[in-house]
Formats: structure tokens, sequence, C-alpha cells
């Protein structure tokens, strides 16, 4: 394959992953629920993982793997601290309501 078509398919990748997180901004500002927000939260930071990836890639510089890493592990423990939250607040809503 010619490293022009490379180049083509690297940026079209990167221009797509922008477009996914603008759509991911819209549905944080207007999620009806806070669960969706959340998952549109999740999604958006590892779109940017992806990003950061792909440029690693197009850049030949592996030190952005080591900050994609890091930001997988930040990303997937604030996913879970929210769960928690999301879980503690219709717990304490239930138990208020009663």
């Amino acid at each position: 394959m010619n490293i022009q078509l490379w180049h083509i398919a690297w940026y079209l990748s990167l221009s797509l992953v922008m477009l996914s997180v603008v759509f991911c901004f819209v549905r944080i500002v207007i999620g009806p629920i806070l669960p969706d927000r959340v998952v549109a939260l999740d999604l958006t930071a590892n779109l940017l993982i992806s990003f950061i990836a792909i440029y690693s890639v197009i850049t030949n510089q592996s030190v952005y793997i080591d900050v994609v890493i890091a930001l997988a592990l930040i990303v997937f423990l604030t996913t879970v601290a929210f769960a928690k939250l999301i879980t503690w607040r219709s717990y304490h809503e239930k138990k208020d309501n009663k």
C-alpha cells in the first residue's frame, strides 16, 4: 500500500474520532439523565485516548503510549466512581421516600 494512502487513512481516522467527540459533547450537554451523561463522558474520554494513540502512531513517538495507558486507568476509575455515586444516590432516594 502506498505511504500516501496510509497518511490519508490516519488523518481520516483522526477526523472521524474528533467528529465523534463533538457528538459526545452534545450528548453530555443535552443528556436527559445523569447515566446518559456519564456514559457520554466515558465515551468522550475513550475517544480522546484513541486520538492520542493514533497521533502517537502518526508521529512515531512512543512516549504518548504511556500517557494513553495512564489516562485509560484514570478514566476507568472515574467511571467506576460515577457508577458508585449513581447507585448510592438512587439507594438513598429510595430510602428517604419510605
